[in-house]
């Protein structure tokens, strides 16, 4: 009875642990600095746990894709291309640059159902890309009802580099907010020395600014995470609700 009781114990421990693992919505582009827009150029989401690099978590269509330029929205939604991997849906969208300036691109996902923590999570995701140079647009907002103003222009970032950004909902500055931090793992190779590691946890100031310093090269996402309103459940109950912004920032060694 022991052996088994010890048993039970680590698999809810383990089970625990796995449904604690930080979702990040991803918004990745083929690259931050455009220098030839003849080249061609590639946007990728997906819903996953990216310093693990998974489990992929099933993509429902987006409520709505888009870019910003020059302070206008162009909606992007019919141009993205659905895809499966392990079984999940993922997103892809192809883009053409035809003038210099920085695009805000940006998604909203549609609602995930997480049953193992009774919530939903929407996580309003962007990512700023200079094209030939122009660095004018990277501060745009979207208009979410959660979202990372930079303060650090967020491309051209060497890894070392602090970043910096207010947390804000419906435009205010939120303050003591939680920002959870981790690396776009794709390659697999980054190690965390233990579990604890997997997630960077930190909190905005009374001012609602954070600051990270990003230790190595690679995309990393930043999810400022707040509690958002009552929804229903598949089985029609009132759940709660996680309304996060999330901005993703490339950094690169200095050579």
């Amino acid at each position: 009875m022991k052996k088994l009781s010890l048993l039970l114990a680590v698999i809810t421990i383990a089970s625990a642990s796995i449904s604690g693992n930080a979702h990040f919505q991803t918004l990745i582009p083929s690259e931050d600095v455009v220098s030839d827009i003849t080249a061609p150029f590639k946007l990728d989401m997906l819903f996953t746990h990216p310093m693990e690099w998974g489990p992929l978590m099933e993509m429902d269509a987006p409520k709505q894709m888009g870019v910003i330029f020059n302070g206008e929205k162009k909606d992007l939604i019919k141009e993205l291309v659905s895809g499966k991997t392990d079984g999940k849906t993922r997103y892809k969208l192809e883009y053409k640059f035809n003038k210099p300036g920085d695009y805000v691109f940006y998604v909203e996902p549609a609602p995930y159902w997480e049953a193992a923590e009774g919530k939903y999570i929407i996580h309003y995701t962007k990512v700023v890309v200079d094209v030939l140079g122009a660095e004018e647009g990277w501060d745009a907002m979207v208009g979410f009802p959660v979202e990372v103003e930079p303060l650090t222009r967020p491309y051209s970032v060497y890894a070392g580099n602090v970043f910096q950004g207010i947390v804000r909902r419906d435009g205010k500055p939120v303050p003591f907010a939680t920002v959870e931090v981790e690396p776009y793992n794709d390659t697999k190779k980054l190690k965390a020395p233990t579990e604890v590691h997997v997630t960077q946890l930190i909190k905005a100031d009374g001012n609602g600014v954070f600051t990270y310093g990003i230790p190595s090269p690679g995309w990393w996402g930043f999810a400022a995470l707040l509690d958002g309103p009552l929804m229903k459940s598949p089985e029609a109950k009132d759940v709660p609700s996680e309304i996060g912004g999330l901005i993703w920032i490339n950094a690169r060694n200095l050579k």
